[in-house]
């Protein structure tokens, strides 16, 4: 019997409403790495991504639709239209360089860099479906 102490995470997904503009943002823009991009079940499209230095950690960009149940289909819908998304939240080794570049690439800043009290400083951002994408770095 296992206790858990064996699990290791290995996909987290993240909702999308179009998994092409997903995949160019994701890649081109924030720098992440293609994983896997391919046919699953008809025309949904397994496609997930990651960072270069995790290997072992892919997200996959889901749709509403990749879910067999109608109502979790409606669900995941509204959920796209009410903007009510997850976050993911990334450690980098020069955060104000990171800012500059999204900014400049016109990433929607949700927050400026800050200094926070508990040791980090970071900035926030959202992705064209408005999961919100937090970068982070340790002070000192």
């Amino acid at each position: 019997m296992t206790t858990g102490k064996d699990l290791v995470l290995s996909h987290v997904a993240v909702l999308v409403g179009d998994q092409q503009q997903a995949l160019e943002f994701y890649r081109d823009v924030i720098g992440l790495e293609v994983r896997q991009d391919m046919p699953f079940f008809g025309d949904v499209r397994w496609l997930t991504v990651g960072p270069a230095t995790q290997p072992g950690i892919e997200f996959l960009l889901e749709t509403p639709t990749m879910n067999p149940n109608e109502a979790a289909v409606q669900a995941n819908r509204a959920r796209l239209e009410s903007r009510a998304m997850g976050t993911l939240i990334f450690v980098t080794e020069d955060v104000d360089a990171t800012f500059k570049r999204l900014e400049a690439a016109g990433v929607p800043v949700e927050q400026p860099l800050i200094d926070q009290p508990y040791g980090m400083r970071d900035c926030g951002f959202a992705d064209p479906w408005g999961n919100h994408l937090r970068f982070s770095q340790p002070q000192g």
